[in-house]
């Protein structure tokens, strides 16, 4: 019984929950790479900065924080620019634009099914309102959704390279 409390009383609690903070904000982060609403590379950073922190910047130090900085940094804009970028080369008004940003938030109601696809299905119905034209309105949301696929692809591979570079930083 007294090694158990010797072992309870010598633990850093504060290490342990700000570990145990970090993870949850990198499992949290993992999740928001291809959910829409959550910032997944955002919270991915905050949990490595977390768990430097635990160490006091030891294990994990400032080039390896630096670095991850700089992948979030890319994240985001990749993430604000691919789906932009999509329905712009097809020609979207503000309307598909508008119809897209809805649908998304449409699609979080409706499970992976939704959150793939509903972007497109907004974009569409938000240029046909506005152009009247089937063609345009089926090239402006599949170019939506083409351009948030491939942002959600880019997002996801740089979230793993982000928990890279802290399993280097602790393992080296």
């Amino acid at each position: 019984m007294e090694q158990i409390s010797n072992f309870i009383t010598s633990l850093d609690w504060w290490s342990l929950f700000l570990w145990l903070c970090g993870l949850t904000l990198i499992g949290v982060g993992l999740v928001g790479t291809v959910v829409p609403a959550l910032p997944g590379i955002p919270c991915i950073f905050f949990g490595i900065v977390l768990i430097a922190w635990a160490g006091k910047f030891e294990d994990i130090g400032w080039m390896s924080l630096t670095l991850a900085g700089v992948l979030t940094v890319v994240g985001m804009a990749i993430d604000w620019v691919a789906q932009a970028m999509g329905a712009k080369k097809a020609g979207a008004t503000k309307y598909g634009m508008a119809g897209a940003l809805v649908g998304t938030f449409l699609g979080l109601m409706m499970g992976i099914w939704g959150i793939l696809f509903m972007p497109l299905v907004g974009a569409f119905a938000g240029e046909l309102l506005a152009q009247g034209n089937l063609r345009t309105a089926g090239a402006v949301g599949f170019a939506s959704w083409l351009g948030m696929m491939a942002g959600a692809a880019i997002k996801v591979a740089i979230a793993f390279t982000l928990i890279g570079v802290l399993i280097v930083g602790l393992v080296y």
